[in-house]
């Protein structure tokens, strides 16, 4: 703008200098100058639209200058978020790997835990086995047993003196008292002895069983006569079948399997109301029946 005005100054000054100028001159000066100002103005336009355009980039400049500061605000955020990550993965990782570690260590001994349990098992149902199959062939003797003793006593099982049941691993031989002894004796008669021995050589055979020889009564007490000798029906049941145990003994029935119980009166097999029924209370039983873990062990 300095320099249009100086420009025109100049035209202007020359003009007065030369003093008188043709009007071809004059117009063409004219010319000029307005061609100098509408320069100007178009300067000026450009001048004032530079200035908005320069307050408009320095506008905008700020902003971008704020974005900038906010993204790189951001970035350190970012950053520290991205180092804290790395660590916590580094954490992450470490724990993994000591997991790793404890799963592989517990995986092993779960396994150790589950070998030691299949050989545990099969040691068990190897033992479980030969328990059932020792059970088994006892159960089988026990049968020959007492298919032996059914043979052997058939006239005595007809005549409803003696019966002879198996129940699994357990058999018993029921004599009703008359067959072995006198009323209120407990010395095994002729007729007894005779059983007996038969009896006696089949259990002879017998070397896995327990050998328990019961003495039963019926709950009649005992009469005046033999009171001093039997105080009552314990002493009597008692009396006959430690009587019973050793014949059995002295005709080669093993001692260390026989055992001798009385059980007077209190465990009977039918009604004390009646005189059959008390017959049938009065009884010696010959049950066979497992060892005793004890006996076993000798």
């Amino acid at each position: 703008m300095k320099f249009i005005k100086i420009v025109l100054t100049a035209v202007l000054g020359i003009v007065f200098l030369t003093g008188c100028v043709t009007t071809g001159k004059y117009e063409a000066r004219v010319d000029d100058i307005k061609k100098l100002e509408a320069k100007k103005s178009d300067l000026e336009k450009t001048q004032s639209d530079l200035e908005e355009m320069l307050m408009v980039t320095q506008e905008n400049l700020k902003k971008e200058n704020a974005s900038r500061s906010a993204l790189e605000d951001d970035v350190a955020r970012l950053k520290a978020d991205q180092e804290e990550l790395s660590r916590k993965a580094e954490l992450l990782s470490a724990s993994n790997k000591e997991l790793n570690n404890n799963i592989t260590e517990l995986s092993q001994e779960k396994l150790n835990a589950i070998q030691e349990k299949e050989r545990a098992i099969a040691s068990l149902s190897k033992e479980k086995l030969s328990v059932i199959q020792e059970k088994d062939r006892a159960i089988a003797e026990l049968k020959n047993t007492y298919r032996n003793l059914v043979s052997e006593l058939n006239d005595e099982i007809k005549k409803g003196e003696i019966a002879v049941t198996q129940l699994r691993d357990k058999l018993t031989l029921s004599m009703v008292d008359k067959i072995l002894f006198d009323t209120g004796s407990a010395d095994i008669k002729k007729t007894g002895k005779q059983v007996l021995v038969r009896v006696a050589e089949i259990l002879k055979k017998v070397t896995d069983k327990q050998i328990r020889i019961e003495g039963h009564t019926d709950n009649v007490p005992i009469g005046a006569g033999l009171i001093a000798k039997f105080p009552s029906n314990w002493e009597l049941s008692t009396a006959r079948s430690t009587t019973v145990v050793r014949y059995l003994q002295e005709n080669g029935v093993d001692p260390k399997f026989l055992i001798a119980a009385g059980y007077s009166e209190f465990r009977p097999v039918d009604s004390n109301e009646t005189v059959e029924g008390k017959a049938k209370n009065r009884r010696i039983e010959i049950v066979l029946i497992p060892l005793e873990a004890e006996l076993g062990k000798k």
